[in-house]
């Protein structure tokens, strides 16, 4: 079940386009612009990204970081860390 789960992730990441991201933006209180809801697309659908380990974070942390900037990657890295503790998904990462 769980790689099941991890690759519902791993595709979901792929699929993401960018009207998705902007309604997830203004949905959790992001402000990203068009411009870089299509970076953000464009780098999930060419980079391969592991959420699932503390290297691929990092990396995806980091590069989030150049695309928008610290505050909003810092939003998004909270908002990810709530998600698994609401969902009760700590043993997948």
């Amino acid at each position: 079940m769980t790689n099941f789960i991890k690759e519902l992730v791993m595709n979901k990441l792929k699929q993401l386009s960018a009207d998705e991201l902007l309604h997830y933006s203004n949905q959790y209180g992001f402000s990203i612009s068009l411009n870089q809801a299509k970076q953000i697309e464009t780098y999930l659908k060419q980079n391969t990204v592991d959420p699932f380990s503390k290297t691929g974070q990092k990396q995806l942390y980091k590069d989030l970081t150049q695309i928008t900037d610290q505050r909003t990657a810092q939003k998004a890295q909270r908002l990810f860390e709530k998600m698994i503790q609401e969902h009760g998904l700590e043993y997948l990462f």
